[in-house]
C-alpha cells in the first residue's frame, strides 16, 4: 500500500515537473520568436539593417530596434513650402541665410571662434536688411523671427569658447532660419538636414547648403550624423 502511495506521489512529481518544463519551453521558444521576428536599423543610417548584436557597416554603431531608432522627434518645426514670388520679394534673406550658414559650417569644424565671429556678422546682417517691402501681415512674423534669431547669436558669441552651449543656441537659431525660409523662401537651393543623436532627437536640424551631411551639432566626433529630410528650391 505504501509502495502504491509514493509511486503515486512520484508520479504526480513528475507530470507536475514536465508541466512546468514545458511551459518554461514555450516561453522560451516565444521569446526566441519575438526576437527573432524583431527587425534593428542604425539610428543614424536608417537604411542600414540587420539583427541584433550587428554594427553599421557605415559608422560602426549599434543597430537598435526600428521602433526605437525611428521615434519622432519630439519637437515640430515649421513646414517649409513654396512661397509665392511676391512674397519672396518683399524681403531678400539670402544674406541673413549666407551668414547662419558660415555659423552652421563653423561649428561643423569644431572651431567654437570662427562662430562667434559669424554670428556677430549675422546679427549685422539681419539689422542691415531691408524691411520696408514686407507686406503689413508679415511684418509681426518677420520681427518675430529675427529677434529670436538674433538672440540665439548673441549667446553664440558670449558663448565663445564653450562651444557645447553654442550648439544649444545654434538649434534654437536653425529653428529661427527654418521659420524665416518657411515664411519668406529663399532663391537658392538648400537642405533640410536632421540629426536624431543631438538631444535625443528633440531639435537636431539644421539648414544646410550642401548635400551631404557636415553635422554642425558632432562636428568631427560624429560628422556624418544624420540625414537631408528635405530639398529647398
Amino acid at each position: 500500500m505504501k509502495k502504491i502511495i509514493l509511486s503515486s506521489v512520484l508520479l504526480a512529481l513528475v507530470v507536475l515537473s514536465c508541466n512546468q518544463k514545458n511551459k518554461e519551453t514555450g516561453s522560451e521558444i516565444e521569446q526566441t520568436t519575438a526576437q527573432s521576428d524583431e527587425k534593428y536599423c542604425c539610428p543614424m543610417h536608417p537604411e542600414e539593417t540587420g539583427k541584433k548584436g550587428d554594427s553599421c557597416k557605415k559608422c560602426g554603431m549599434d543597430l537598435e530596434p526600428v521602433k526605437e531608432a525611428q521615434e519622432a522627434p519630439e519637437e515640430k518645426i515649421e513646414e517649409i513650402v513654396p512661397v509665392s514670388d511676391a512674397v519672396k520679394a518683399s524681403v531678400s534673406t539670402e544674406v541673413i541665410i549666407n551668414a547662419y550658414l558660415k555659423i552652421k559650417n563653423a561649428l561643423a569644424k569644431d572651431n567654437g571662434k570662427d562662430a562667434a565671429a559669424a554670428s556677430t556678422d549675422f546679427i549685422k546682417a539681419v539689422s542691415a536688411t531691408d524691411t520696408n517691402k514686407i507686406d503689413a501681415k508679415l511684418t509681426v512674423k518677420y520681427s518675430e523671427i529675427t529677434e529670436d534669431a538674433k538672440k540665439q547669436a548673441e549667446l553664440i558669441v558670449s558663448n565663445s569658447g564653450k562651444i557645447d552651449q553654442q550648439r544649444m543656441h545654434f538649434a534654437v537659431l536653425s529653428k529661427d532660419i527654418t521659420s524665416l525660409i518657411a515664411t519668406f523662401g529663399s532663391k537658392q537651393k538648400l537642405y533640410q538636414d536632421y540629426c536624431p543623436m543631438y538631444n535625443e532627437g528633440k531639435n537636431g536640424y539644421w539648414i544646410s547648403e550642401f548635400k551631404v551631411i557636415k553635422n554642425p551639432y558632432y562636428g568631427s566626433e560624429m560628422l556624418e550624423c544624420g540625414g537631408m529630410i528635405k530639398e529647398i528650391k
